[in-house]
């Protein structure tokens, strides 16, 4: 077994590779490396997220080809990324198997020189989906009936537009939502019905425009209510005069919608934000945490997580793991991988890897196989490198010599970085150029900016649809618009490209009286995800007492002056929002 440096007693500071800034590695994060015999990491948090995140692209879809029968696909990758593709079935069927493509360790080259080359070598999965039913157009999904351009997935029925949710119903352009039925618009909620244009609002229906409300019924335009209803940008009305006020906001309009939403930011400003989004944690630093305990630089973990450092995107009930995105799913010492999830337990420098793996190690698309190293698109294998099968004793052997291998040749990508045993897979071997993956959702680059820092970058093809209608040509209310508008293709306000409204989406649209959307599908959601914050920490001070707002209540450090409560936020210093701590936030919410 390979061993690596005794656990240290005391904070060490280092230069991150990448970014050249300085990091700190702390006692609790040696004892892990320790105990999954990893060396300490050369790149920083920060970095090593978006290495990680250029492996994953949650949201495009592209048309591909059969790798075997030349018929064209719907793929996660680009016909650009070279990778060879089969579609969903027959990758999973008995028709090929991905040991045919295994192969001698070659130490006169380096190991990622040799992993890409096998890599490229053993055709993908196109689309990563199981148990869909009529929803082709979906990818990272599980049991979908009658889903439409949805993606990360599970258990819905009649959802469009929708990314990061589950067991949702009839339910249009929405992200990270649970137990949705007929919303429309939403970001970060659970549990609401007829919800509509909201964002962190849990328990909800017949709500709009509203945030940070729970259980709340007929509300409009409010935040920070708990268990109210009747009440429009806070103020309670009686039900007739509620009603009544709502027909005259006239939101069928598409003007009328405009005019309000210009309205609805502001006055969410006037009032606090609670430093994190989340509740029911325990020693817990982060963003979107709920239910958590011993999670610090964690963002968008949920569900029985405890002792889980610098994750992103975990769920239900992985423990002990570090630098591990998208998945979870009662996994545990899960290190630098992504998309590797569901009963899990020690998978390293990996992505795509599942479900119960286990002693994996630099592999991709690698199914219910344990003791794998440098391996690719194998399903029910043990004891494999570059796909080829050695027996226990000889697996273990080569695998030390490969490590001290990688230590004493390692690979130098084009900007001097470089990586030994312990490096995630360098960003050259990505399929993906970052603005396809989910780092440009988390943290937004411009074209020049991503090229300056070392990523590549991939213009979108050019698509052939004609535009037929202009975003601006529509009618104004969504009562004038004729059913003929299903033949037409507009041209989005945004980015100029051709979308289409489905029958089901037009239906929806009268049904509650929404006008009819100006933008396509995916300026929608770029729209709607820049009211998440990004994954980045900074240290504040609660802002109660800054003359900023005013308490509807006295607060216990009143008589002293402000709060001295600080903590770690999303929240940067030069943002407009008022940023409270939970405690004078949980006494200004109503």
């Amino acid at each position: 077994m390979t061993r690596h440096s005794a656990t240290n007693m005391n904070p060490e500071t280092k230069t991150c590779q990448n970014c050249k800034q300085n990091f700190v590695i702390e006692p609790e994060d040696f004892q892990f490396y320790e105990k999954i015999q990893v060396p300490p990491p050369t790149w920083c948090p920060g970095c090593r997220a978006i290495r990680r995140l250029s492996f994953w692209n949650e949201h495009n879809l592209y048309r591909a080809t059969h790798h075997k029968t030349g018929k064209e696909i719907f793929s996660a990758y680009p016909k650009t990324s070279g990778a060879k593709l089969y579609d969903h079935d027959y990758w999973w069927s008995d028709g090929w198997d991905a040991s045919e493509y295994a192969r001698d360790y070659d130490f006169s080259k380096t190991f990622f020189e040799q992993f890409r080359e096998l890599f490229y070598a053993v055709p993908w999965a196109a689309l990563s989906i199981w148990h869909l039913n009529n929803s082709d157009y979906c990818n990272n999904g599980n049991r979908l009936k009658d889903c439409y351009l949805c993606f990360d997935a599970d258990e819905s029925e009649n959802c469009f537009y929708g990314v990061g949710f589950r067991h949702c119903s009839n339910s249009f352009d929405f992200s990270e939502a649970n137990y949705l039925e007929s919303c429309y618009g939403l970001l970060s909620c659970d549990r609401c019905n007829q919800t509509f244009m909201s964002v962190e609002s849990d328990d909800c229906q017949n709500v709009w425009f509203s945030r940070e409300c729970y259980n709340c019924q007929n509300c409009f335009g409010c935040v920070n209510l708990r268990h109210k209803q009747y009440h429009i940008f806070n103020v309670p009305y009686t039900k007739e005069e509620y009603l009544e006020k709502i027909k005259e906001f006239n939101l069928g309009s598409y003007r009328a919608l405009e005019a309000i939403q210009k309205q609805i930011y502001p006055f969410w400003l006037k009032h606090p934000f609670k430093y994190i989004h989340g509740h029911h944690n325990e020693n817990v630093i982060g963003d979107y945490v709920y239910h958590a305990k011993n999670a610090k630089y964690c963002y968008q973990v949920i569900k029985d997580i405890k002792d889980l450092k610098y994750c992103e995107r975990v769920v239900n009930g992985a423990a002990d793991c570090y630098d591990y995105t998208h998945w979870g799913d009662n996994s545990e010492l899960m290190y630098e991988s992504i998309i590797c999830g569901e009963n899990c337990r020690q998978v390293k420098f990996s992505f795509e890897c599942w479900p119960a793996c286990e002693e994996v190690e630099y592999s991709a698309h690698c199914h219910s196989s344990t003791h794998l190293f440098g391996c690719v698109g194998l399903k029910k294998k043990s004891y494999c490198i570059f796909n080829k099968q050695y027996s226990r004793e000889d697996f273990h052997k080569l695998r030390e010599k490969i490590i001290t291998h990688m230590n004493e040749k390692p690979f130098t990508d084009h900007r001097g970085r470089i990586y030994r045993y312990g490096e995630f897979f360098p960003l050259e071997i990505s399929p993906f150029a970052y603005n396809e993956t989910i780092a440009q959702d988390l943290f937004l680059l411009t074209k020049d900016a991503a090229t300056q820092k070392g990523f590549r970058w991939r213009d979108p093809e050019a698509k052939e649809f004609k535009v037929t209608l202009g975003a601006s040509d529509l009618p104004d209310h969504i009562r004038d618009v004729p059913e003929d508008i299903l033949k037409e293709t507009i041209g989005c306000l945004g980015c100029k490209k051709a979308y289409r409204i489905l029958a089901s989406e037009l239906e929806f649209y009268k049904k509650f009286e929404i006008s009819l959307p100006r933008l396509c599908h995916a300026c929608r959601h770029q729209a709607r995800i820049k009211l998440r914050n990004s994954p980045k920490w900074y240290l504040r001070q609660c802002m109660c007492d800054y003359q900023k707002y005013s308490n509807t209540i006295p607060h216990r450090h009143h008589e002293t002056g402000p709060c001295s409560n600080q903590f770690h936020t999303t929240y940067a210093l030069n943002r407009p929002e008022i940023v409270y701590c939970e405690s004078c936030y949980n006494l200004e919410v109503n």
